[in-house]
Order: C-alpha cells, then sequence, then structure tokens
C-alpha cells in the first residue's frame, strides 16, 4: 500500500479525517485547543463528559463536517507514556490504522501529549507513522477481480509536528525498514509456482541497487564445493537449487571482518519429500522459505538506511519434492563440511540446507558471529506457540542482546537449551550424524543441536521462527498473514549493538 508522508508544522488542507492524540491527562495541546475552539468545543465536550476515559485504546469518533474541511474526529488515548519505548508507539500506529475505514483517502494526526512527560514528540510522531505503515501491509497481489474494494483508499497522512526536519530525520531510516518489511512479506505470501529458487535468488539480486554485493551459486558450483547435504534436498524437484551471498560494507572498510553473518533457509516449498506431509494445511509451506524471507529483507533494510556497519549473509535455496529421483529416508548425503549424515526423514530438510550454507557462510566470510534463521520445527510452536521464537546459543552475550533486542521490537524470542546432554540425541550408528532426534522429545533443540555441528566454535545463535513466519489473524503491526519476524529485531540488535 503506498501512501505519502508529509510531516509539517500547520495544516493547510481539507482532510477526511483529524485524528488527535492524548496522553492519560487527556489535556489538549494548542494545535488541538484551536480545532475544538473552531468546531465550538467539539473535542472538549466529548471529553468533558466522560465519553472518553484515560485507558489505552479508548477512542471515540466524532462527526465534524463543517464545510468538509474536516469530515471526522478521531480522538485517540494513548494512556500513560512513562513507559514509553519504540515497541509501544509502533503499535499506537498500528491500532490507529485499524480503526480508520477504508473509504478515508487522507489524514491528519496531531501529535501533542502533556508536556510534562520527557520524551521526544517528533520521535513519537515518526513511531507512529511507522505503526500505521507496517499496519496498512496488503498482499492482494492475485486478487484481479473487484481489486478496488478490498484496497484502502487513504493515500496521504499528514503529521503535525513542532519541528517537522526533526520528525523526518527519525522517520527515514524507519522507512528503510518498513521496505524491508514488506519485502519480506511480499516473499513469504509469494506462491511457490511463482517462487522458486531461482526466482528468489533473483529478488535477492535487486539488493545490488542499494551498494550490496550479490553472488549466485548455481546447481554447477554447488556441486563442485560439494554441497551434498543441501544437494541431497534439492534432488527430487524439477527446479535447481540456489546459494546466494550477500555483503553489505556499511564501514567502507573492506578488509574488516563482518560483525555478523546471518544465514536463511530458504525452501520454497516443503512437500515433506518421500516423507510426505500430510494434505491438509500443506499449501502453508510456501513459506517455509521464511528465515531466507528475513535474511533479504533485513539485507534491504540495512542498506536501505546505510547502516554503518559490516555485514554479510547467505541464504540456501531448494525445492523440497518427493520423485523418483529424490533422497530416501536412510540415505547418506556427506556436507561440505565432511561430515557425513543419515537422513532419517526427509521432511527434516531445513537443518540440512543450512548445514552446507552455514559451512560456507563461515568459509567465505569468516565472521565474527553467526546467526541462523530457520522456520525449521513444529516443536517449537508447541514448546512457544505463535507468540515467541525459539533462540538457541552457544554464547550467553550474544544470546542475551538477541533477547534484549527482541523485547525492545516487540519481536520476542525465548532461549531453549542445547547442551552437551542433547549431543547423543543426533548419534547415528553407520554415520556421524542423523538429521532427526532419538525420539519425540525435545524436537527444536535436536534441529539446533544438529546446526550446531557445522558452526565451527563461533559465536551463534539459532532463530527458530517457525510459530512466528505467519499468522492466521490480525495484529497491531501486521495483517493475517506473512509477519516479517525477525526483520526488525534484527535490524534493532544491528543498530544497538555494532553502529
Amino acid at each position: 500500500m503506498s501512501m505519502k508522508v508529509a510531516f509539517v508544522s500547520k495544516s493547510v488542507t481539507k482532510k477526511d479525517l483529524v485524528v488527535v492524540i492524548l496522553d492519560e491527562s487527556l489535556e489538549m495541546g494548542p494545535n488541538i485547543i484551536g480545532i475544538d475552539k473552531e468546531y465550538k468545543g467539539i473535542i472538549s465536550d466529548s471529553i468533558n463528559s466522560n465519553k472518553l476515559n484515560k485507558t489505552k485504546g479508548s477512542s471515540l469518533t466524532l462527526i465534524a463536517n463543517k464545510d468538509k474541511k474536516i469530515q471526522e474526529i478521531l480522538i485517540y488515548c494513548i494512556g500513560e507514556i512513562k513507559n514509553y519505548n519504540s515497541d509501544k508507539a509502533d503499535r499506537i500506529g498500528g491500532s490507529i490504522f485499524s480503526l480508520i475505514s477504508k473509504s478515508i483517502s487522507n489524514l491528519t494526526i496531531y501529535v501533542e501529549p502533556n508536556k510534562k512527560h520527557k520524551i521526544i514528540i517528533e520521535d513519537l510522531a515518526a513511531r507512529i507513522v511507522h505503526g500505521m505503515k507496517l499496519r496498512s501491509y496488503t498482499f492482494f497481489k492475485y486478487k484481479l477481480k473487484n481489486k478496488s474494494k478490498h484496497n484502502f483508499a487513504l493515500n496521504q497522512i499528514e503529521i503535525i509536528t513542532k519541528d517537522p526536519s526533526l520528525a523526518k530525520k527519525y522517520y527515514s531510516p524507519l522507512q528503510s525498514l518498513e521496505e524491508g518489511v514488506y519485502l519480506t512479506r511480499n516473499l513469504v505470501s509469494e506462491p511457490a509456482n511463482i517462487l522458486t529458487p531461482k526466482t528468489l535468488a533473483e529478488e535477492a539480486e535487486k539488493l545490488k541497487s542499494l551498494g550490496v554485493k550479490v553472488e549466485v551459486l548455481k546447481l554447477a558450483q554447488i556441486k563442485r564445493l560439494k554441497m551434498g547435504a543441501l544437494l541431497g534436498v534439492a534432488m527430487g524437484s524439477a527446479n535447481e537449487p540456489r546459494v546466494v551471498s550477500m555483503t553489505w560494507n556499511g564501514t567502507k572498510n573492506t578488509k574488516s571482518k563482518p560483525e555478523v553473518c546471518f544465514v536463511g533457509k530458504g525452501v520454497t516449498f516443503d512437500t515433506g519429500g518421500i516423507s510426505i506431509k500430510p494434505s491438509g494445511g500443506m499449501q502453508d509451506m510456501k513459506w517455509d522459505m521464511g528465515g531466507s524471507g528475513v535474511v533479504i529483507g533485513l539485507m534491504k533494510a540495512l542498506a536501505g538506511r546505510k547502516a554503518k556497519v559490516n555485514i554479510s549473509a547467505v541464504v540456501g535455496l531448494v525445492e523440497n519434492m518427493p520423485s523418483g529421483k529424490a533422497q530416501r529416508p536412510g540415505d547418506v548425503v556427506v556436507a561440505s563440511s565432511g561430515h557425513s549424515i543419515e537422513v532419517i526423514n526427509t521432511d527434516a530438510e531445513g537443518r540440512l540446507v543450512l548445514a552446507d550454507a552455514v559451512t560456507y557462510a563461515i568459509n567465505k566470510f569468516k565472521p565474527k558471529r553467526l546467526i541462523d534463521l530457520a522456520t525449521l520445527t513444529g516443536a517449537v510452536i508447541v514448546s512457544l506457540g505463535p507468540q515467541r521464537a525459539g533462540l538457541f546459543s552457544n554464547n550467553d552475550e550474544l544470546a542475551n542482546n538477541i533477547f534484549n533486542s527482541g523485547e525492545k521490537t516487540g519481536e520476542k524470542v525465548w532461549r531453549l537449551p542445547v547442551g552437551e546432554e542433547y549431543d547423543d540425541d543426533i548419534k547415528s550408528a553407520i554415520a556421524d550424524m542423523h538429521n532427526v532426534g532419538s525420539g519425540r522429545g525435545a524436537g527444536a533443540t535436536s534441529g539446533a543441536k544438529f546446526i550446531e555441528q557445522f558452526v565451527q566454535n563461533i559465536p551463534w545463535a539459532h532463530l527458530d521462527i517457525a510459530g512466528v513466519t505467519w499468522a492466521k489473524s490480525n495484529s497491531e503491526l501486521y495483517p493475517a498473514g506473512g509477519t516479517a519476524f525477525g526483520v526488525r529485531l534484527l535490524n534493532t540488535y544491528v543498530k544497538d549493538f555494532f553502529e
């Protein structure tokens, strides 16, 4: 959804809707008092009559319609803001958007909280717009008939603030973040007949226009690198695999090792292979490339806002299909690291892809830290539901920093164990390891334990995002569908700890 955003000190245009934001004091600022006087006390009368309470999220819509200069006024209370943070501000914007009629084409927002609160109003204003933009996302690309009835009419947001230039400064990097989030949501929403390993690699190549160095390995190159684990997953599909590496040198010091390398699982469709999944819900497996989608969207956000940090990334892209050429349960493959793997379950394919992607990332970039993301296990959904992603790590500092970034952004994680006591769980009688745990318990941990074998003793974290990549219902910051969980989290992690 395309919306123009303007930060101004005074509104001069007609508008369909004016949004008045008040804190728990319900005290009106100068601009809001001006509107109230012009419309004969419409706002103050509503406050004094107790039609609006002081709790967060309470709202009241008033019909103004004076010469059609303002048609409606929406009063929105943000409650107490003494514990204000970026996530809360984003969610204010998302909540406001959910109250707006589809017929509204333009609106003006007045952000004038009580002066006693020591917050930067321009930052709050920028965050509110950011939240609105995140919540406004739609994916109606394939609704070819009556398309207009699905879309919102809103195309312009005007924000009244004391210092418009400062507000623009706060909003500029958020706009780049939005573009990264939108890209990820678009990618996970695409059907698998459109988004194949080849076309997903082509989407990553588009980041070159932002200054990202992108290299794509095709089938012959992947074979030369002996990526047997990844190739084993790809064997059953008519769509060839790809391995994509991305580099953003924001410090201009090309000799400096990347602070982090992000690695993403990119299974563009997962049937389970020979260990085929039940048909019910299998259509959702178009978003089994969610980890790679987050990594590509994150790189777009970092490059878009010119992040002053060196970052690298690798995504392994395959399709997992059953066919006469597909690998079988019981097959043994050899990863590029030299580890042999007994494939017990062909539906535990993401970790096989990551085995070679992680090895390639470490050998190519020699990063200081590595973070992988994958829609890896159903077990993590059983453990944590759709509220949090699973976090596994061999390094407490790295894990704590990711956790704190999650709390700050609202994209929350929870650390789960991956200690030595789980080593025996993936031991194989005939190979170095097998690709699933020995029993039904600790399935998310056995997946993480498998990936850990290829990490080579650098600080590493694994985010199992299986439960948070796709939402069945609307949230304050996204509609039902792709969430792009991880883009905002890791953008904040990079910003707070390396810039």
